[in-house]
């Protein structure tokens, strides 16, 4: 058996990286390849997340505070051990209350859902349950806890619909108004954070999927986040900018996915099984808002997508002749073994990344929803279209894929608002 030093390791990687096959990328392609090349080599040393460099300071912003800890099942260590748990024996720290997210702390709940109020076994510490509380409800919730600083800790997929940053965004606001401090911990961003891309949230459809103006994919981590709900609206919403500082992140680089990371997936919810499921979720989540099924209950959610009535191998033809960078797809039929569609046979198409160096997941989105709405008519839509409103973040779309639309003359319609929000973005990127 051979075994590689970490040199010659780095220079198969690169010379890996850079063909497939014996023939060598170009473009975008060549471009991206050569930053997956540094990636893997800066990952030999995985990234260290805000919560690794709380602990090489031996925890010293949390000392002499009773500390929350908004946290779930990804919120680990390096070596997939609870944060909750390494804060619970960690001598300095004066660990007060956990608050869970949608799906809850333990993560045991479906979409939508979460776990009520407990105590966690573990630390003995009560667990609320904060998913969708805002205002008066949520602040009294942590005043009730008796904690003096707040901590998040929770992994995100880079996508507006996921609702962690809307828990962040509603504990922040109730923080400022309490005169609580908060401490963000940051995590990657897993599907890279190079590009904001997609409509950016019309105020006039906001709700627990998009709560401010960003863009559906907003190439930001949480901390970033943070920094830019706490600049540019919070204060409007809460009176207040809230007391806020973030723990940032040693070796992440913007061209990073997932598995550059050198750090180990934890499946942050139930129907997010892997990185390349949060690759295409932007795009695909947008079937929530339709008849269709998203694959829920099946092993490929996100990537699966069918109804009752679609003809599948159509589907997958005309999207297949729409030539989606990085992307190929198949018919398929399938059987959830979840809610909504548990128990029946449906046929539909699976979504498959082929080049994520170029695949956009909002463009092959739309794609599909066009050829999707194309072949099942009016009956395409979830109810009056509010859902589906809410997930894109606008009405316009809707209305545009009704009379027939193009994925390009789609996307020019969120042209504008997507080139402001770039610039607001760019201020408070911190790597």
């Amino acid at each position: 058996m051979t075994y590689f030093s970490r040199r010659t390791l780095a220079s198969h990687i690169g010379k890996t990286a850079l063909m497939m096959g014996g023939v060598a990328f170009s473009g975008r392609a060549q471009a991206a390849a050569l930053d997956h090349t540094k990636n893997q080599k800066a990952a030999l040393s995985p990234v260290k997340t805000g919560f690794e460099r709380l602990r090489d300071s031996g925890y010293a912003p949390l000392k002499g505070h009773k500390v929350g800890v908004i946290a779930n099942v990804a919120s680990v260590d390096i070596t997939l051990r609870s944060i909750v748990d390494c804060l619970h024996q960690a001598p300095t720290v004066q660990l007060q209350a956990v608050f869970g997210p949608e799906h809850g702390f333990r993560g045991s709940m479906r979409e939508g859902f979460s776990e009520p109020e407990m105590q966690d076994p573990q630390t003995g510490c009560t667990v609320y349950d904060i998913y969708a509380k805002s205002g008066d409800r949520l602040k009294a919730i942590l005043k009730k806890s008796g904690i003096t600083l707040l901590l998040f800790d929770v992994q995100d997929t880079g996508s507006r619909f996921y609702t962690y940053i809307w828990t962040l965004f509603d504990c922040m606001a109730a923080c400022a108004q309490l005169g609580l401090p908060l401490l963000v911990l940051d995590r990657p961003n897993p599907i890279s954070g190079t590009q904001a891309m997609g409509p950016v949230l019309d105020p006039s459809v906001a709700s627990f999927v998009g709560r401010a103006p960003i863009a559906l994919r907003h190439g930001m981590t949480v901390g970033e986040l943070a920094h830019l709900f706490n600049s540019a609206f919070i204060p409007a919403l809460a009176g207040k900018a809230a007391s806020l500082d973030v723990v940032q992140m040693e070796g992440w680089q913007r061209s990073m996915f997932f598995d550059d990371t050198g750090l180990t997936w934890c499946p942050p919810s139930p129907n997010m099984p892997s990185p390349l499921t949060a690759l295409v979720y932007p795009g695909t989540c947008l079937f929530e808002g339709t008849s269709f099924s998203v694959g829920r209950g099946t092993t490929m959610p996100f990537q699966y997508l069918g109804s009752e009535t679609v003809d599948g191998r159509r589907w997958a033809e005309q999207a297949t002749a729409a030539q989606c960078a990085g992307a190929a797809f198949r018919d398929v039929w399938f059987t959830p073994l979840a809610d909504p569609f548990k128990g029946t046979l449906l046929h539909g198409l699976h979504c498959a990344v082929t080049n994520r160096a170029v695949f956009d997941p909002i463009a092959t989105g739309m794609t599909l929803l066009g050829t999707g709405r194309r072949l099942a008519g009016s009956a395409f839509w979830r109810g009056n279209g509010k859902t589906f409103d809410q997930l894109s973040g606008t009405p316009t779309i809707r209305a545009l894929l009704d009379k027939g639309a193009d994925a390009p003359a789609i996307e020019a319609s969120w042209t504008q608002g997507l080139t402001q929000f770039r610039a607001l973005r760019q201020a408070h990127l911190l790597y």
